[in-house]
């Protein structure tokens, strides 16, 4: 049987709306790509030289990510590492709390080194929270300022 946990926002020592905001900054992140056109006739006035999409220094996708997750306590990053792992299909959602210790055993560096190199950690972060009940649709339609959407109420969550 699948133990679904309360999604309540701690539940998982992460509120929801920073895992959220870290899936939308992983995403951004993934999709990333290495400059191919150093001269494409940008106009640095405008643009600082920067394509949205391109990873290089100037460009804060990844800075934003790494502090997202510096800045979490040492059980948020357990818990950030344990849903990528769930996601990822290495434990399922009745192994959370296996997966929680597997994951302060193998600590070794910055938590945001070991997360960054993994590819589709957005993706693997929304699929473990998929699959310990917790829905992030409105925290990341919030995220995104989507205009149509408006945050639900406490109690009307699912």
């Amino acid at each position: 049987m699948i133990k679904h946990l309360d999604p309540g926002p701690d539940s998982i020592g992460l509120a929801r709306d920073t895992l959220a905001y870290i899936v939308l900054k992983a995403r951004a992140f993934d999709a990333e790509v290495d400059a191919v056109d150093p001269d494409d006739g940008s106009n640095a006035a405008d643009d600082g030289m920067v394509d949205a999409l391109e990873a290089g220094r100037d460009n804060p996708t990844g800075a934003e990510l790494r502090a997202a997750i510096a800045s979490l306590d040492d059980e948020a990053r357990l818990a950030l590492v344990a849903l990528a792992w769930v996601g990822r299909g290495d434990f399922d959602a009745d192994e959370w709390d296996d997966a929680l210790k597997a994951a302060a055993g193998a600590r070794d560096g910055p938590t945001s080194r070991y997360l960054m190199g993994m590819p589709l950690l957005g993706d693997l972060l929304e699929q473990g929270a998929d699959a310990l009940g917790l829905d992030l649709t409105g925290e990341e339609q919030v995220g995104l300022h989507h205009p149509a959407t408006e945050r639900p109420a406490e109690d009307d969550r699912t």
